[in-house]
């Protein structure tokens, strides 16, 4: 049984080349290569948002100064929008004192005709954080009901809390209801159930299921796919440059509470994680991976992620892939 826990109440344009090559290894299978989609424009985003496609554009979401959009026709050429907030809610620093400004980590999805955009609210290497809530009725800035509205606090963190509310990780479960996976370093990755109408908790005290662990993990991605629910995290460190050690490590599930186990059937709380994207030449820290699916189809759908580009001193930048699911097991694919 999936172990419930009751606790109380991750920088500039450019373009990226088509000559990327990441290797891949699952559960020790052979190493693989693929090439991501060619993008251009302005590429330079940190912890990309699931991208999602809204009257006819698509959308992605990034860590920065009141959280950094950027926007294109084709998925392929990029350009910046303006910040979600001009400035934090003041809510913000009433939970995190020290916070600057800088949302963290969006995602985003679209539930009864409204964009729900969770982000995260912190301060580096401490547990003090917060998962916010920002809402819209469109995507579409030129939109006369274009307006972001702050939904409030999700969920929060302290020094004395056994979970850090970071980098939240937003899906639709098979029945419709609304869940969101977080976490970091901290204990890992932990999920719990939202109210779809609020998007928000149902209350304080709602159960936490734990998902996985690692001494360096962060960055979840939970998406549904076919009969299975999967999870993507981040091991190692970002934010390094070319010195990040970031890599994609995965695992599924059955129910969305879990157990996760990765290809040889070790659990993600024990430790478990089968390999999905690994650095490799110029292209340095994979990370933050989103899906763009609705988790319903077969065949091979999007990826978003970043990684460092060790011939632009280490800048992050957007990269674009595919993932074959043919074997039951996502698979960067050409």
């Amino acid at each position: 049984m999936r172990r419930q826990v009751k606790l109380p109440g991750s920088f500039y344009s450019w373009f990226l080349l088509p000559a990327i090559l990441f290797s891949t290894l699952a559960g020790g299978g052979a190493e693989t290569e693929f090439t991501p989609r060619p993008l251009t424009g302005q590429t330079f985003i940190h912890d990309p948002s699931t991208i999602v496609k809204a009257g006819g554009r698509y959308y992605v979401f990034g860590t920065g100064p009141g959280i950094r959009t950027k926007s294109s026709s084709d998925m392929i050429h990029w350009q910046n929008g303006d910040s979600i907030f001009m400035r934090p809610p003041a809510w913000t620093k009433r939970l995190v004192p020290a916070f600057a400004g800088f949302g963290w980590a969006p995602d985003v999805i679209c539930v009864r005709g409204r964009y729900l955009l969770y982000y995260a609210v912190s301060t580096w290497g401490k547990p003090v954080s917060a998962i916010g809530l920002a809402t819209n009725a469109t995507l579409n800035p030129a939109a006369s009901n274009f307006q972001w509205h702050d939904g409030g606090e999700v969920i929060h963190s302290t020094n004395g809390t056994a979970f850090n509310a970071i980098d939240p990780s937003v899906v639709l479960a098979a029945d419709g209801r609304l869940w969101l996976a977080f976490g970091s370093f901290f204990q890992g990755i932990f999920l719990t159930e939202l109210d779809s109408q609020t998007g928000l908790r149902p209350g304080p005290d709602s159960p936490l299921y734990h998902l996985a662990w690692n001494d360096s993990i962060e960055a979840a991605c939970l998406t549904r796919h076919g009969s299975f629910y999967y999870l993507f995290v981040n091991w190692g460190k970002c934010c390094k440059g070319t010195n990040s050690t970031y890599e994609v490590r995965m695992g599924r599930a059955e129910k969305i509470t879990g157990p996760y186990c990765d290809r040889s059937g070790q659990d993600l709380v024990a430790g478990g994680g089968s390999q999905f994207l690994q650095s490799r030449g110029r292209f340095i820290g994979p990370g933050h991976i989103g899906i763009m699916a609705d988790g319903a189809t077969n065949g091979p759908t999007w990826f978003s992620y970043h990684f460092y580009d060790a011939d632009t001193e280490g800048h992050s930048r957007l990269a674009i892939g595919r993932i074959d699911w043919s074997d039951g097991w996502p698979q960067p694919a050409n």
